[in-house]
């Protein structure tokens, strides 16, 4: 399979295939758009397939070259994501309303729930990739937009510098 859009009919799936996506042109603009991502320039994923049943396992790695927005000033930040998954997709639990919620387990984090016809590998590492960015990327102007605005820096914000800046007022007053 080449494209990113990649719906696995269940009666197509083999346990030990090998899946590699390759995002298009398109694919990867539709993909930045729907993560808000400045742009995406190269984005591929290889992924194991293993079936227990109604179960899939999908063991892999994916890899993005990418640039989001600066949290502070906009400007576009560099990024690589290297990142491995297991994905476990199983049938959708049966009788549950549509806002129904579910709890899953530590070892469930992973789990994807699929219809019984087929699964949606490539929408499931799209999800991956929104999971492996950094919430408040920083280009290097950050800090200096940020003074300027006002905003404190972490230091500042301690509970330690405001201890620090009241025993300098009380030292200055003896």
């Amino acid at each position: 399979m080449s494209g990113f859009d990649c719906r696995i009919p269940f009666d197509q799936l083999r346990d030990g295939d090998r899946i590699d996506l390759v995002a298009g042109d398109a694919e990867r603009a539709a993909i930045a758009e729907r993560l808000g991502l400045a742009a995406i320039a190269r984005l591929e994923a290889h992924a194991v397939l293993s079936r227990d049943g109604d179960a899939v396992g999908a063991k892999g790695r994916l890899k993005a070259s990418l640039e989001q927005a600066c949290v502070a000033t906009g400007e576009p930040v560099p990024a690589l994501v290297d990142e491995a998954f297991d994905l476990r997709f199983v049938p959708e639990p049966k009788g549950l309303q549509p806002d129904e919620e579910i709890e899953l387990g530590q070892d469930e984090l992973e789990t994807i729930f699929h219809d019984g016809s087929a699964i949606d590998l490539g929408n499931a590492i799209a999800d991956t990739l929104a999971l492996s960015l950094d919430p408040y990327p920083r280009s290097a102007g950050a800090d200096a937009a940020l003074r300027e605005a006002g905003v404190m820096s972490e230091e500042e914000a301690s509970p330690f510098a405001a201890l620090a800046a009241l025993k300098g007022r009380l030292g200055s007053q003896s």
